[in-house]
């Protein structure tokens, strides 16, 4: 055999993809899902450890990592962590959610299922490998949601994540961790068209667009239902048409509103379908990764005005322009006019401008456009929106025309042109037009007029406005107004190079008023916002090149008017534009001289502080901070490329001069100043933003410096006030979060001034939550830094620094926490305490043994140090007693696990409740936590020598409960204590009684509520499971009192492997068999070798309980006796126990009596329930309570009638053997015999056994397993039905007795079971196997009779033995006379009716064989000459075969006769079939049998024919025998007088026999008594009176 190791570098980790039962030698048992780590290749099979093998193709392959190598070591598959998550929460999952179907909680389990489904879908999403990044984080992030939704629904602990990968706890700070657990914790679209249409009144030869229909769509339904899905999908618009025209314009608000009365609603299947698809991402990426959508030409649509965000470089110049609505003359016609408008821009020169017109976004570009038409409407509303997208350069001097028609509804009717308007698109003082309803004036004009020279109507006024600029117009002009008609239309202007604001456009052309520079700086405060942002970088350039142009004048008004912008960008509503202005310093700003004038500024500005009274104006430049030094420092380093790094000294003496103004503001006492106040606010915290900026020009430890000195700088005093107290610490925690911290060089350099104000404030319990956050903060900074660098000094300085104050305020804060009221509990999770709690872990995690040794050696005194010791005391006992995190914040406890020695024993450390991924975790995160928190407890009781006798009995359940954590090392550390109790109380009180009774309680109680793991059955036993010098049996067998130890530690241990089997059975999802059992197991144990009675007594009603859920009410009944018979009949009172009150025992035994009567009744068995019946009425009797004599005699007589005349079914017995060390420490290697259920069969009862043990493998054939099966780790059923032996022959041999009652000692109380199992011994006859038929009997005795406690009791005993084939063919005949003879007695007794098929079959059944060859068989085997003499001993046997032969021969006689009086008439020709084959039968076997006897004189006499009564010879046997044959013989001449006619020469003797045959027969009684009497006093059978009458 071919075998090849894996190198532990390439370890392989692999997934069953389908069950392995380990069949084969060596074979290890696999559930499909279940993940093995291999180890070894051996011709097709993979060997896993030690374990061991199984087929290579039941596995699929995945690579893995290892972690902590050894015994504890960690597998993690080499794949996304996301997909492994899910696997395992799968996998968890699945067994909660059938639990959820079983506790039917319908809802959620549906809705779980749904969940689970597409967490399948998205893992298999995400292992395809097609995705996009941002379609994997998509993908990720839907699959954590649901994950989080699904632990939460189902109780399961939260699981915090960073980027969709669950954390691992080493790897960040415990504050970051409480943080992510915490966090954990806690418009319409409407689609407006028209299209063009041709109706009747219209002429054919013309077009027009007229309204038609209108279709809405609300966007959020649309969100709603395709937000999760990724494919396109359809939506049904209903094409809603206007029942006034004139309303057109307010349709869709009318749909939305569903104002019904002003539209009509389309027939069903008149609509609008449209596909819409959600699409994630800016354009860009939506183009990169959806290539074929944009390939069909879909066209993008900007938003109506300004994007959020409009950055350098991006240029647009949209006009919008909305036809609002007219008012014109009817013109002397009777009728309203049908009016179209006809727009066109043009430019300057009178060119209409082409393409610049747009009807919407995918529509061509045109240039012209023309109005939908309502009929006969003087005063249309159009409400229709164009875009003109035109060019910035033709936009100056361009214009818009808009011309008026009426429609002529003849058929020679034309388009007739009737007046115009028109608007310039750009004032004179070169502002656009602006956002705003525009009423324009109407001028009179015909088809005939002309357009060609502009100029004649771009002189007159277009609006009001115009008008009133232009008062004096010439009356003689080509065009007239109309002044009773008017035109109105609205625009909105999105342009990134015009503005309709005077003021920015004066600012934007300062070279145009040089005199008026001063005035347009100081004006731009009064642009609005919208314009600057969209001019930004315009403006800001334009300052820059201000500044350049004069610094001296313009100087300070420029830093004004950018401190202006900077803070206007600091507005939310454009908070947006920060980036904008990011981009354009880094990318455009080109003012290379720039910084010097900031400098300059500033510093005068800070300078200042102290003096001025308002400083509203520095409060803003305090505010600007971060980008003042954004372009201070872009603006030096463009100097310093352009100069090659000149004047680098006096940039850096400016910087510290501007540092030293900043501490000067800082360390002003503004107590007395409000005002001052908000500018040292605005200053600190505008600081922490200008670090990285100065960390482009100097090195980190200067800037460290820089701002140390100003931190510094501030009053060190917490009485400053409270608002500049949290603006103080707040500037501090940017300190803390900003990049500069996190360099080792400047944090050293930060740290000391950082941690000096946290301790002030914790000393004087300020700020709190502040607080708490800054420490977190710089915890999990030197958590990261410690993974890569060396962080001693640091954690030094934060012990020094913070351990003290941080006991003393978590002290401080736990006795707040548990003052309050109950239902406030719950905030404790989320508020100070968890803070403080999760900073006190993260300190004490990052401490080493070093820092804990100075932390010793700095105390001064003793009283110092005891000090501090009652402190951290005191914390730890409060962690024990209060719940500071929940249930479901499974890290976050086990971390707190860490701070308390005596907390090891704490729940969250418990795993045998938790599911198996959640267990898996805990020891993944606590490997050596459990260890180093058990060795102070060996110290601590080792050191207190004579006082350890103290500890018991009370100390015995904590230190017990330490074993429980599934630590080796642990366990090791206890083993001694429990070794020092006994030998304690040995010495004191010469046993250890005490240990002995509370060791036992404290077990039962631990295991019973679901502790302890598989090893600790051998907890003190062992050596080899538990590595340690010396196990607890071997330090006991060292002591002068070892048998007594030996006795107690084998006790215990046999113990714990009953109650670890009992706990794994009532935790699981066990059957009720199995929980029975083992219970059952545990309650004889109790009583037999602890005799522990109450520990027994409770398991008996345990057990009771079990049955009456199963039930099994007659072994409820049983089980409920076992404490009956512990009581006694008498006047002694017991305390209340368990259910029971407190009573007499009297009472408490009567009323068991009571209840063990009901459930023998409702079990049916009403035989063991009146024994109860009769001990009661002697009570009552004895008591003269006459009318409950009353009642239980009644009870009785019930009982009675119910026996005779209520049906009961015969259960079946069945053999099982449970093989193998996989199973039940109860059932291991063990055979039962059990009771089965009603009508249950063989088949049956297997199909239950393999699914109760759904692991087992049955074995197929019934030899006793071999060694080989016994001990591998694996579970074999052997099954098999056995038949009961009855102990009560006596009841079963009376003839009298109805079957009924019969029937129930036949099958109960039976301690005896017998299987045969034939085989051939020696060569097998070919031609008649019955010769070397042997059958092999086993007897199996059980410890219980069955009924009893349980359906199944162990065998105690089994005897084997051979049964040669005659003594097997003698058995096999008789059971068949007898089970014939009960069949015709139960017919002929009428206990049977109507239906015959039984006597049927078994009447057909023997005859059809013996014709068959099945007696001719045993003839040929047995009465052949040679074989009587080769076996001269069996003659005896031989004869008394021959006996039973004849005898069914009678029988069937018997039950044929029997079986005509009943046959059905249908059923007459099966029974002729049986006359004719018995007497076929008959005629083959009447001349086998030689009679030798004394009564051959008498037979002859009669001339019968002749007969073999040999066997009557002896006196000691047989005689009843010779009443069959007498019974056969007359009644054989009785019944068929014609067959013996020839043979009897006289009438006289056929008519005696067929006269006298009945009277034979009914004397079989009366001559078994005399035969019986004969075979006593040795008289002749011939001498008896019945045979001396007959003959």
């Amino acid at each position: 055999m071919k075998c090849s190791s894996i190198p532990w570098e390439h370890l392989i980790h692999s997934l069953m993809i389908c069950s392995f039962r380990g069949t084969v030698p060596q074979g290890l048992v696999l559930e499909l899902g279940e993940t093995v780590q291999i180890l070894e290749k051996c011709e097709g099979k993979y060997f896993f450890l030690l374990q061991g093998i199984f087929p290579a193709n039941y596995i699929h392959l995945k690579k893995a990592i290892v972690s902590n190598r050894g015994q504890y070591e960690t597998v993690v598959p080499l794949e996304d962590s996301v997909v492994t998550e899910v696997t395992a929460t799968l996998q968890e999952w699945a067994v909660l959610w059938k639990q959820l179907y079983v506790v039917r909680t319908v809802d959620l389990f549906y809705k779980l299922r749904h969940v689970m489904n597409e967490l399948i879908d998205l893992r298999r999403q995400l292992l395809s490998g097609h995705l996009t990044q941002d379609q994997v984080r998509e993908v990720k992030r839907h699959l954590t949601v649901r994950l989080d939704w699904g632990n939460e629904h189902l109780g399961l602990d939260l699981v915090p994540r960073k980027d969709f990968e669950v954390v691992d706890s080493d790897q960040i700070s415990v504050s970051d961790l409480y943080k992510m657990v915490r966090n954990l914790w806690e418009m319409p679209l409407s689609f407006h068209f028209g299209r063009e249409r041709r109706g009747k009144m219209w002429p054919p030869h013309l077009h027009y667009r007229r309204p038609y229909g209108c279709a809405v769509l609300s966007i959020m339904d649309v969100l709603q239902s395709i937000s999760e899905i990724k494919e396109e999908k359809d939506f049904v618009l209903k094409v809603y048409t206007c029942n006034n025209e004139n309303e057109w314009c307010q349709i869709h608000e009318n749909i939305i509103r569903k104002s019904s009365t002003k539209y009509t609603a389309p027939s069903s299947n008149y609509g609008l379908i449209i596909s819409l698809q959600l699409l994630r991402g800016d354009m860009e990426q939506i183009r990169r990764e959806n290539p074929m959508i944009f390939n069909r030409g879909v066209s993008v649509t900007r938003k109506l005005g300004f994007p959020d965000v409009i950055m350098p470089g991006d240029i647009r110049n949209d006009l919008y322009l909305t036809l609002e609505k007219g008012d014109f003359e009817r013109g002397g016609k009777s009728v309203q006019k049908n009016i179209e408008v006809t727009m066109y821009v043009l430019y300057a020169d009178g060119e209409i401008l082409k393409d610049c017109i747009s009807l919407g976004s995918g529509e061509p570009s045109r240039s012209a456009y023309h109005s939908f038409v309502l009929y006969h409407n003087n005063s249309p509303r159009w409400g229709e929106i164009i875009k003109l997208p035109i060019p910035i350069d033709r936009f100056r001097g361009s214009h818009l025309r808009f011309e008026f028609r009426h429609c002529s509804t003849k058929d020679k009717g034309e388009k007739k042109l009737f007046g115009f308007a028109f608007t310039p698109l750009m004032r004179d003082d070169g502002t656009t037009l602006s956002d705003d309803i525009h009423e324009l004036y109407v001028y009179k004009c015909d088809e005939n007029s002309t357009f060609n020279n502009h100029a004649l109507y771009l002189g007159l006024p277009c609006c009001k406005e115009d008008y009133n600029g232009c008062p004096n117009i010439p009356s003689s002009l080509i065009f007239q107004r109309s002044t009773k008609e008017t035109f109105s239309v609205s625009t909105q202007l999105s342009s990134t190079k015009l503005t309709q604001n005077v003021d920015l456009l004066a600012l934007l052309k300062w070279k145009a008023y040089p005199d008026r520079v001063m005035d347009i700086l100081g004006r731009l405060r009064h642009v609005s916002g919208e314009e600057i942002v969209k001019f930004l970088q315009d403006i800001l350039d334009t300052l820059f090149v201000v500044l350049d142009d004069n610094t001296e004048k313009y100087g300070l008004l420029v830093f004004q008017s950018l401190v202006f912008i900077i803070n206007l960008l600091r507005d939310s509503k454009y908070f947006h534009f920060r980036p904008v202005m990011d981009t354009y310093i880094q990318k455009h700003f080109a003012g290379a001289l720039a910084y010097k004038e900031l400098i300059r500024c500033l510093k005068w500005y800070m300078d200042r502080s102290a003096e001025l009274v308002r400083q509203d104006h520095i409060q803003e430049a305090m505010r600007a901070l971060e980008y003042l030094f954004k372009f201070i420092v872009q603006s030096r380093i463009l100097y310093s490329r352009a100069t090659c790094g000149m004047e680098e000294e006096q940039f850096r003496s400016s910087i510290q001069e501007l540092f030293q103004s900043i501490r000067f503001v800082l360390s002003l006492d503004s107590r007395s100043s409000e005002t001052l106040i908000f500018t040292q606010a605005a200053l600190l915290n505008s600081f922490p933003a200008i670090f990285d900026e100065l960390l482009q020009m100097f090195t980190v430890q200067e800037v460290a410096e820089f701002v140390r000195g100003t931190l510094g700088s501030m009053p060190s005093t917490v009485h400053i006030g409270q608002s500049m107290d949290v603006v103080k610490l707040q500037s501090i925690a940017r300190t803390v979060d900003s990049r500069l911290f996190s360099f080792p060089e400047s944090r050293r350099i930060l740290l000391p001034v950082v941690l000096h104000h946290i301790h002030l404030h914790l000393r004087q319990q300020k700020e709190l939550l502040i607080c708490s956050g800054i420490l977190s903060s710089i915890f999990s900074i030197i958590k990261t830094s410690s993974l890569e660098g060396d962080v001693v000094e640091e954690v030094e300085m934060m012990v020094e620094s913070l351990l003290d104050v941080l006991l003393q305020t978590l002290l401080t804060i736990m006795s707040k926490s548990q003052s309050q009221e109950a239902v406030r509990g719950q905030l404790s999770h989320f508020g100070q305490q968890g803070e403080y709690v999760s900073c006190l872990l993260s300190l004490l995690r990052q401490m080493s043994d070093t820092h804990f040794q100075h932390l010793l050696d700095n105390f001064q005194s003793k009283d110092e140090l005891k000090e501090f010791l009652l402190k951290i005391f005191c914390v730890f006992r409060n962690l024990m007693k209060m719940s500071v995190f929940p249930r479901d914040w499974m890290v976050m406890r086990l971390l707190t696990s860490n701070l308390a020695v005596l907390f090891i024993n704490q729940p969250s450390l418990q795993l045998e409740s938790a599911t198996p991924a959640k267990r898996k975790k805990i020891l993944d995160n606590t490997l050596h936590m459990s260890v180093l928190q058990g060795f102070p407890i060996f110290s601590v009781t080792n050191n207190k020598g004579e006082h350890k006798i103290h500890f018991i009995p009370g100390m015995i359940g904590p230190f017990l409960g330490v074993t429980l954590v599934p630590q080796p090392e642990v366990r090791n550390i206890m083993i001694p204590i429990f070794h020092d109790m006994m030998d304690w109380e040995q010495r004191k009180n010469g046993n250890f009684k005490q240990v002995e009774a509370e060791l036992i309680d404290k077990l039962d109680s631990l295991v019973s509520e679901g502790k302890g793991d598989e090893n600790y059955r051998e907890l003190f036993t062992s050596s080899a499971v538990f590595p340690s010098p010396n196990s607890l049996l071997e330090k006991i067998e060292q002591e002068t009192w070892r048998e007594t130890g030996i006795s107690f530690v084998t006790s215990v241990t046999r113990l714990m492997e009953r109650l670890l089997d009992y706990r794994d059975c009532m935790k699981g999802d066990e059957t009720e068999n199995k929980k029975i059992g083992c219970t059952v197991n545990l309650m004889n144990f109790y009583k037999s070798e602890i005799n522990k009675e109450e520990m027994y007594i409770r398991y008996i009603h345990k057990l009771c309980d079990m049955h009456l859920q199963a039930e099994n009410y007659t072994e409820a009944a049983f089980t409920l006796l076992l404490y009956c018979e512990l009581l006694q009949w008498e006047d002694r009172p017991l305390r209340e126990f368990l259910h029971y009150p407190s009573q007499s025992e009297w009472q408490r035994k009567e009323g068991l009596c009571r209840k063990i009567i009901h459930y023998f009744n409702k079990g049916k068995s009403w035989e063991f329930g009146i024994p109860l019946c009769r001990e009661l009425a002697i009570q009552y009797e004895s008591l003269y309570d006459y009318q409950s004599l009353s009642w239980i005699r009644k009870m009785e007589a019930t009982y009675y009638d119910n026996i005779m005349e209520q049906q009961r079914l015969e259960p079946e017995f069945f053999r099982v053997g449970f093989y193998g060390r996989k199973f039940p420490f109860f059932l291991r290697n063990k055979e039962y015999v059990c009771r089965g259920h009603d009508y249950e069969r063989l088949e049956a009862f297997q199909q239950r056994m393999l699914s109760e043990f759904p692991q087992a493998i049955a074995m197929q054939h019934p030899n006793h397993p071999d060694d080989s099966i016994l001990q591998c780790d694996a579970q074999y059923l052997q099954i098999y039905a056995v038949t009961p032996i009855p102990d009560n022959i006596d009841v079963l041999q009376m003839d009298r007795v109805p079957d009924r009652i019969k029937s129930f000692y036949r099958v109960n109380n039976i301690r005896k079971f017998r299987y045969d199992r034939p085989f051939h011994k020696g060569p097998k006859d070919k031609e008649n196997e019955f010769k070397s038929l042997w059958i092999e009997r086993t007897t199996l005795t059980l410890t219980h009779s069955l009924p009893g406690i349980s359906r199944w009791f162990e065998v105690e005993r089994r005897e084997l033995v051979e049964v040669s084939p005659l003594e097997n063919a003698i058995q096999v005949v008789e059971n068949k006379n007898q089970e014939l003879r009960t069949l015709i007695s139960q017919y002929q007794h009428k206990q049977m009716h109507g239906n015959i098929n039984l006597l049927s079959m078994c009447l057909n059944g023997v005859i059809d064989a013996a014709v068959n060859g099945g007696i001719a068989r045993y003839q040929e085997a047995f009465f052949d000459k040679d074989y009587i003499t080769k076996h001269p001993g069996d003659a005896e046997k031989i004869t008394q075969l021959k006996e039973l032969m004849q005898e069914q021969v009678h029988v069937l006689g018997v039950g044929l006769a029997v079986h005509e009086k009943f046959v059905h008439p249908e059923m007459r020709p099966l029974h002729k079939k049986l006359i004719d084959q018995f007497q076929m039968m008959r005629s083959n076997g009447s001349q086998t049998f030689a009679v030798h006897s004394p009564l051959l004189g008498t037979v002859k006499s009669l001339g019968i024919p002749r007969c073999n009564l040999d066997h009557y010879h002896n006196q000691t046997k047989g005689y009843l025998s010779v009443i069959t044959l007498l019974s056969s013989v007359f009644s054989t001449i009785a019944s068929n007088s014609k067959a013996f006619s020839s043979t009897l020469r006289s009438e006289h003797l056929v008519r005696m026999a067929r006269n006298n045959s009945t009277r034979i027969l009914k004397c079989g009684l009366s001559l078994s008594k005399q035969m019986r009497s004969a075979e006593v006093t040795g008289a002749s059978f011939c001498s008896l009176p019945f045979l001396r009458v007959w003959t």
